[in-house]
């Protein structure tokens, strides 16, 4: 790792519980906006030099390591130790895995403010205040020092509470009213769905789902597909949007190419539909001139044929009659 490289972190994923509230659903597995709760979560942390999901396995988007806290359902301390153990970075995040509003910028900030300065936790805060310990970065040294200490105290960790083991942490808040939301019963899923499709999301929502769905790891500038597609639809044919921009795509991959080949070919692509629409536009342009001047001719022959009519004798001129 260079001076430059941010430094690496693991993350370990809380996906057990029995999900009461939500009569005992799979709740990791419930989808909003079309793709698994656990599935967004693994996309936000997708930096992560490891993953650990503590649970049953099950397919996922991505590949993780999986672990369970003995015996299974023993509760969120013993589920965050059995997941540590398969984590050696310095610095862990710590996630449940029912957060749909969860993402990788909010990931960075928590990370930021983890080494900002000598704290050993930075945790996210919801809308009224209240610390949320499975929205949050931590020193993983701290947290196995906690884990021993309640150990030898308690003589296990089945059944505590997770405020047992941030108590006797140095912890810094982030304020995230929206990135916090969980998702307990199904009154929180139905609100995490009406959300991600109103109209200032569900683009953005859109483009997520599709990229997981195809396996897609790649962040490339929609505006500039956008009007791609908008240049197309209005200078060539409606029909030429979803056609190009999916040509622009298949470019791209031929090319092997990441962010930089899709905006390049969607730079030629585009700039083809303008000469396109240009020339649509002087083909118009000549069509309204020759209208035009056709229907000068004609009426200055019409004129021509009216003083024709009048020179001839008897004729309707000044001095017929």
């Amino acid at each position: 790792m260079t001076s430059n490289e941010p430094a690496a972190h693991d993350a370990v994923v809380l996906a057990g519980g029995g999900a009461r509230r939500l009569g005992g659903a799979d709740k990791p597995g419930v989808r909003v906006g079309g793709r698994a709760l656990l599935d967004r979560v693994l996309g936000a942390c997708a930096d992560a030099r490891t993953t650990v999901v503590v649970s049953d396995p099950r397919p996922t988007a991505r590949p993780v390591r999986w672990a369970r806290e003995d015996p299974p359902g023993a509760g969120p301390v013993a589920a965050l130790d059995a997941g540590l153990r398969h984590t050696a970075a310095d610095d862990v995040l710590v996630l449940s895995a029912d957060l749909p509003f969860l993402a990788a910028d909010t990931v960075r900030r928590l990370l930021t403010a983890l080494r900002a300065g000598a704290v050993e936790g930075a945790l996210l805060t919801d809308a009224d205040g209240r610390d949320q310990p499975l929205v949050a970065a931590y020193r993983t040294a701290a947290l196995r020092r906690e884990l021993a200490v309640l150990t030898a105290c308690e003589g296990g960790l089945t059944g505590l509470p997770l405020r047992r083991l941030t108590a006797g942490l140095d912890l810094t808040r982030v304020p995230d009213p929206v990135a916090s939301f969980d998702c307990d019963t199904w009154d929180d899923i139905a609100a995490a769905r009406a959300r991600i499709r109103e109209h200032d999301h569900v683009l953005d929502e859109w483009i997520s789902a599709v990229k997981d769905e195809l396996g897609i790891d790649l962040d490339v500038d929609t505006g500039a597909l956008l009007d791609l597609a908008r240049d197309a639809a209005h200078g060539v044919a409606r029909p030429a949007a979803p056609l190009t921009t999916f040509l622009v795509g298949y470019a791209a991959a031929q090319a092997q190419g990441g962010p930089e080949a899709v905006a390049e070919a969607a730079r030629k692509a585009a700039a083809l539909a303008l000469r396109w629409a240009e020339e649509a536009q002087q083909e118009k342009t000549g069509q309204e001139k020759t209208e035009q001047e056709k229907t000068e001719q004609e009426k200055t022959e019409q004129e021509k044929a009216g003083q024709r009519q009048a020179d001839k004798p008897g004729g309707s001129g000044p001095d017929a009659g």
